[in-house]
Formats: structure tokens, sequence, C-alpha cells
């Protein structure tokens, strides 16, 4: 049942009759008023990511590209192989490195299956100035040997690196890089949580741009960013 209605006399002012209160609300707008606006503030959005994008870069790179002048930073350890290693920017070729461990399931192999596919897709000039550094941030597991079998197993063209700690913390700060060991159910039982980026550092010594591991199955576009640095070199 609906309820009785009051008498307008017991109205407040506020919810009189429209016909006694004057019209003062805004008109409408047309629909397709607010679509148009909503289609040029996205616009608007997309021309400032994109100047943004080529203040930081002229060159519209498929990795996330550095502002100009981002020197990478040093660091040694021993490489597969057993020797001496040491990345000192500026003194050598066009470099991509990228932090991960030998146990890993995904992300790690992923990455070097792809980026070895990349190098493959270069000339054998190209080649011969570009490598592939994996850091491990597993030194405890990650032993001169096995780091031998695994990036052999994926390809030539990479290099595998140890660094005991505290120095494998600091250069994993250096690259804004995290691990931690999670699933741990022993002592040689366990897995890494880590960043995910592959780093390309410029014949220069500059850091150029940072892939995600989930773009580097596009090896047409990564090559391509590869190429670009390698001319610029």
């Amino acid at each position: 049942m609906t309820a009785p209605t009051p008498p307008e006399s017991a109205l407040p002012e506020s919810t009189l009759p429209d016909s006694t209160l004057p019209d003062s609300s805004p008109a409408a707008r047309p629909w397709y008023a607010s679509a148009l606006l909503a289609v040029a503030a996205v616009t608007l959005l997309l021309l400032a990511a994109w100047g943004y994008a080529r203040l930081r870069s002229p060159y519209p790179y498929y990795g996330t590209s550095y502002p100009a002048g981002t020197a990478a930073r040093p660091f040694s350890g021993t490489d597969q192989r057993g020797q001496p290693f040491t990345l000192t920017p500026g003194t050598g070729p066009v470099t991509a490195v990228f932090f991960g461990f030998t146990h890993c399931p995904n992300i790690c192999p992923l990455s070097l299956t792809y980026l070895n596919r990349v190098r493959d897709a270069l000339t054998p000039e190209q080649q011969a100035r570009f490598r592939i550094v994996l850091v491990s941030v597993d030194p405890d597991r990650d032993t001169r040997q096995r780091l031998n079998e695994y990036v052999s197993f994926f390809g030539k063209g990479a290099v595998g690196v140890r660094i005991p700690e505290p120095a494998l913390a600091a250069v994993a700060r250096d690259y804004g890089v995290g691990y931690q060991k999670a699933d741990v159910k022993g002592p040689t039982d366990y897995q890494i949580n880590h960043t995910t980026a592959t780093y390309l550092i410029g014949a220069d010594g500059q850091l150029v741009l940072v892939w995600d591991y989930t773009q580097l199955t596009d090896v047409r576009r990564v090559q391509a960013d590869v190429e670009h640095v390698l001319e610029a070199s």
C-alpha cells in the first residue's frame, strides 16, 4: 500500500513540486558529446605518454628506455669456464644482462632461449659485437660446472657469471634487482623470487633500455632494438 502524500503546505521548500521552483539544473549533455570528451582525454593521455617516451629516447624502442646518460655499473665475478669476468661499461660489446638462476622453472629458461634466438637472427658481424650475460642470484648452488651446462644448453651466445655474497647483493642493488629465497624445503631445496628484467647496455657503457621477460618472445622487435643500439655504437 502506498504511503499517503502530505499536503504541500507540510512539505519543506526543497520538496515542493517543480512548478513552484525555478529550474536551475544544467541541460543534459548528449551522449555523443560525453563520448567525444572521453576519446579526447584518452588521446591526450596517449600523446603525453608518447611525448615522454620520445624525450627519454628519440628512437621508438620496444623495451622501456632509460634517460640519456644513465651509466651502467661495473661488476666482476667468475664465468662458467672458471675464468675471471668483469663487465666494464664502455670497453666491451653491446650486452644484454639479466639476473636469474639455473634451478629457475620458467622465466630464466625463457629469457635465455629468446635472447639466443635474437642473437642467432643477427649477422655474424653483429653477433661478434653482442653478448648475453646471466648473473646468478643463486651462487650457493650455481657452481661453475652447473652454469656451464646451463648456458651451453641454450646456445653459444651466453656467459654465466657467479658472484659470491655480499658482492652479489651490491651488484643487484646497482641494477635495481631484487631476489629472495622462497618455498624453502631445505638447505639446497628452494626457489628464488627475482626481478625478471633484461638490461641492454650499449658499447659506450650506457644503460639503453630494459625488457620484461614477457617481451622477449617478440624476437623481431627485440632484434630491432639490439640492431639499433649496435648501429649507434
